[in-house]
């Protein structure tokens, strides 16, 4: 007779289940070991910098009213709540500075795969995973994550369709599920939770950064629901009706996931240098070079050139000229740039009211002229991209300053060094955790793999 779980097998479910089971932190090399702990510490230096957002703050209220005594932390307080719950709160606060990581790759969808950082912490804390599990579970989660993101070119869909994928294995993995439940646990994931690309379209809301905790807290369930013995969709990737034909829109197969000869790819992953959306980080790299510009003051106009892509998703809109939230900043053009110019560098605080609505600030952007570099739309469409930025000012007077940047994947590894992550981790976290604990925090991070249980992280994060 045939089983429940053979009916809700299909290959492509079947080849992520088998991986996500089979995986082992013995498999793992030393360079996707160092990788995860530099993500890890990247991701929570982000979640501190966000802690005090209106948004984030928001959503600890909400988890406040579900307290559950041996769940999951609310990263920074002593609250604990359910895992799916602090799945959300802390995912969506990790995102809320537009400081986490990005994929880039082209063919593949872009999205911020350490999103699944903060699902795979909250089930991994009460289950009291170790150091070496929670490591494994976060590049098993990073290696689905990428290798959806590699075959998926639906535009209609939000990158979290697949990073809810990620995030159950993920979760999944810290709870011990065995190769039939992650069977369920992916459909339950794939099936239900296909998010609307909508979320980072013209005007953007803090929903643009709580749709990160959603996809983390979807995941989270579908681990804990298949865990509890529930049964998920039949053939959840090719059935009729199923995500191949409907979200993916095209049939698929993973071939080939990370481990012996073939490299894991949370590697590919860019920890960036600046909050923005990483298609225009090469402009405010530009523009600083550039600064200071204190006003608009004797400027006839600033052009800046860019790829088409980022032209496209960031400087073509009225709303890129008139941005209304820091959502909508960081993904403006003119505003990066402006930001650049005037404070001579980018950071979290560029996105407060002060300097978003800052009359001068606006004046400037209202300077700024968008076009693309047909030659710098070459070299981000070829493998590896390369991203490239030239912003030039030109005075009423005629006085003529220009300046460029142009890196690529071997200049973006450069920026995932440990000293960068560890520098760019003091500068998020210092003001509100101490020198002497930011440091004690990345000694223990440092060395993960030593440590005993996941429960030992959360109270090391204790703001409020």
């Amino acid at each position: 007779m045939e089983s429940k779980v053979d009916r809700a097998i299909d290959p492509v479910q079947q080849r992520l289940a088998n991986y996500a089971y089979s995986l082992r932190y013995e498999a793992l090399t030393p360079e996707s070991v160092q990788a995860a702990k530099l993500r890890i510490i990247d991701t929570l230096g982000a979640l501190v910098a966000g802690f005090f957002g209106e948004p984030c703050q928001l959503a600890r209220k909400l988890a406040a009213s579900c307290p559950t005594a041996h769940g999951a932390s609310v990263l920074g307080t002593r609250m604990k709540t359910a895992p799916d719950v602090a799945a959300f709160v802390n995912a969506a606060t990790a995102r809320y500075v537009n400081f986490t990581d990005t994929y880039h790759w082209p063919g593949s969808a872009h999205g911020h795969p350490s999103d699944v950082i903060a699902p795979v912490l909250a089930v991994g804390e009460p289950a009291r995973a170790s150091g070496r599990d929670f490591i494994t579970a976060v590049v098993l989660a990073y290696e689905v994550f990428i290798r959806l993101a590699d075959i998926f070119h639906n535009d209609g869909f939000d990158y979290t369709t697949f990073g809810c994928v990620g995030a159950a294995v993920g979760a999944g993995r810290m709870l011990g599920l065995s190769e039939s439940e992650f069977a369920h646990c992916i459909a339950m994931a794939a099936v239900p939770n296909n998010a609307l690309k909508q979320t980072r379209i013209g005007h953007l809301t803090t929903w643009k950064m709580a749709a990160s905790g959603q996809s983390g807290r979807a995941g989270v369930f579908a681990a804990q629901l298949a865990q509890a013995g529930m049964e998920g969709p039949h053939l959840p990737f090719t059935g009729k009706a199923g995500w191949c034909a409907h979200v993916a829109r095209e049939q698929f197969t993973l071939d080939t996931f990370g481990g012996g000869a073939v490299s894991f790819k949370i590697a590919e992953s860019t920890i960036k240098t600046r909050p923005a959306v990483g298609l225009i980080i090469a402009t405010a790299l530009a523009a600083e070079k550039l600064a200071p510009v204190k006003s608009a003051n004797g400027i006839d106009r600033i052009t800046v050139e860019v790829h088409m892509k980022a032209k496209a998703a960031s400087g073509s809109g009225a709303h890129d000229w008139n941005p209304d939230s820091p959502e909508t900043a960081d993904h403006s053009i003119p505003f990066i740039v402006a930001a650049a110019l005037v404070d001579g560098t980018l950071t979290p605080r560029s996105y407060g009211n002060a300097r978003l609505w800052d009359p001068d600030l606006r004046a400037l952007m209202q300077k700024i002229e968008v076009i693309e570099n047909e030659e710098y739309t070459r070299a981000y469409q070829q493998v590896p991209a390369r991203q490239c930025a030239r912003v030039t000012i030109m005075a009423t007077s005629g006085e003529r300053q220009t300046a460029d940047v142009s890196y690529g994947k071997g200049d973006q590894s450069a920026h995932s060094s440990l000293s960068l992550v560890t520098d760019k981790f003091r500068a998020l976290s210092e003001d509100a955790l101490g020198a002497k604990r930011v440091n004690f925090i990345l000694d223990r991070l440092l060395n993960l793999e030593d440590m005993g249980s996941m429960a030992d992280l959360p109270p090391l994060f204790t703001l409020a």
